[in-house]
């Protein structure tokens, strides 16, 4: 699919020639004396619109209106979450007809400020559709996509930011969405090693279980043990800020299937199970951003990739596991194995010596039930690293919530087997995994996402929502070196 951000004055949108215009319409909406103006106060006038968000009105054959089909939408107050919903539901009528070339605009005599990034992003995510194992196909039929505003110059950061966002996104729900047997460890390895191309700033190293074994990583390593399918530990690096600055470190958990192993989970929505990797995905879907953007940060990908199957050699609740930290692990449930990947993951990263490590991981039903699908939780040990991310998501668009780390909640991993068992009682269930993971990291700033809410959707939407890559990507993107700063470094090194 073709972008094209073009300078476009309200009374030329009814002249484009296009397959079909989508004129988004504002609650403050002001008529001009084009045709399109024109079309919409009689729609108003009439009743048969309203300029409340998500609200459409589809027409052919628009008097005056180059375009053969028109599709008006409501966009309310023009605010990012109004304008992602009206866009959902314009591009759901859009869909159902054989428009190959669109032109959306803003109709009337003014424009919200930041639309031009919010529909981007939003067409970008609409036209996505999964097609990886079906015969019928029903794939997005626009090809060119004219996004026209008043304000071009300065809506073109906004609008390349959208487009690789709505790419990582969408790169991420392909990896969510696809089953089990089509989203191994090494698949998802091989995606990982796709995004490295030579032109690529990104490079990617995969270990397999030889590598994984002298690490030490014998978490990790008792997790992948009842499956067939060799466990992947995918290193992912951007560098794109000074050598001198410390990384970003982004860890996703990459169960591409979890069956709960031993400690088996129930038939009922088993198969959901596949999205376990989205954490994984997210960070695939992140990494493709940063390679469309290229900014001023240095960021390092870890995932590490098995399944979790019982099989005769699976591990059994009760074992004891030494980590790559070397402290010991009592495996209480076999299905609190995403922790026990990323803690092994959380000590690798600590040798890249970054300065903020966030992990990502559809850890715990915990967190479902505390925040539902609407923000991701999130638990840190720094407030300023909190901060950043908390801004990041309400720039974004994609919402967390910080939940508590108090000590007292670590109380309940306490064993005489071990240093740390790996559950503790129900209560607090997603804090208690956040606490477990906390004793992985050290001094370093961190902070822990369970996404197990928001990572897809159930019923009849089922599929995964490509959640958190656009908190995670603007979160970096606030992260850059100033370019004034990154050239002083370089004009005091010259002159040494």
């Amino acid at each position: 699919m073709d972008f094209e951000l073009k300078r476009l004055r309200p009374q030329e949108a009814a002249s484009a020639k296009v397959d079909a215009l989508l004129a988004l319409v504002p609650s403050d909406f002001r008529a001009g004396e084009d045709a399109l103006s024109v079309l919409i106060q009689g729609a108003l006038d009439g009743e048969h619109l309203k300029a409340d968000a998500g609200t459409t009105l589809s027409m052919y054959g628009a008097p005056r209106i180059a375009a053969p089909r028109v599709v008006l939408a409501g966009i309310g107050d023009g605010g990012g979450k109004a304008l992602r919903k009206s866009v959902a539901a314009a591009m759901a009528e859009l869909r159902r007809t054989p428009a190959k070339t669109l032109l959306v605009c803003v109709a009337g005599t003014g424009e919200p400020p930041s639309w031009v990034g919010a529909v981007t992003q939003a067409i970008g995510e609409a036209c996505y559709t999964y097609e990886t194992t079906r015969t019928k196909q029903d794939a997005c039929k626009l090809r060119k996509i004219t996004v026209g505003t008043q304000h071009e110059a300065s809506a073109r950061p906004a609008f390349a930011q959208a487009q690789a966002v709505a790419a990582g996104i969408n790169l991420a729900r392909e990896w969510g969405n696809r089953p089990g047997n089509h989203a191994t460890p090494t698949l998802l390895a091989g995606a990982a090693q796709a995004l490295a191309g030579k032109k690529s700033p990104v490079r990617c190293e995969v270990l397999g279980p030889k590598e994984v074994a002298k690490l030490g990583m014998g978490a990790f390593q008792a997790v992948a043990r009842g499956s067939e399918e060799a466990l992947r530990f995918i290193v992912l690096e951007y560098r794109g800020g000074p050598k001198s600055q410390p990384p970003v470190a982004l860890i996703g958990k990459g169960i591409t299937f979890d069956s709960g192993g031993i400690s088996l989970k129930p038939a009922a929505d088993m198969d959901e199970m596949k999205f376990d990797m989205s954490g994984a995905a997210s960070v695939l879907g992140v990494f493709r951003a940063l390679s469309d953007l290229r900014p001023k940060v240095n960021v390092v990908g870890l995932i590490p990739a098995c399944e979790n199957l019982p099989d005769g050699r699976a591990v059994k609740p009760g074992d004891v596991v030494t980590s790559m930290s070397g402290q010991t692990i009592e495996i209480l449930n076999t299905d609190a194995e995403g922790r026990l990947v990323l803690c092994d993951a959380l000590t690798y990263a600590r040798r890249f010596k970054p300065r903020a490590m966030v992990d990502i991981a559809t850890l715990t039903g915990a967190c479902v039930i505390a925040l539902g699908g609407v923000r991701s939780g999130m638990f840190s040990s720094d407030d300023t690293l909190a901060g950043a991310l908390e801004q990041a998501g309400n720039t974004s668009g994609d919402l967390c919530w910080r939940m508590p780390l108090d000590d007292d909640y670590a109380e309940g991993l306490k064993t005489n087997f071990a240093d740390m068992a790996n559950v503790a009682g129900r209560a607090a269930g997603a804090v208690t995994a956040a606490k477990f993971l906390q004793k992985f990291v050290g001094d370093t700033p961190w902070a822990h996402l369970d996404i197990a809410g928001t990572a897809w959707l159930s019923g009849k939407a089922k599929g995964s929502t490509g959640r958190p890559v656009g908190l995670l990507l603007q979160y970096l993107l606030d992260q850059q070196v100033p370019a004034e700063q990154s050239a002083g470094k370089a004009r005091k090194k010259v002159r040494q």
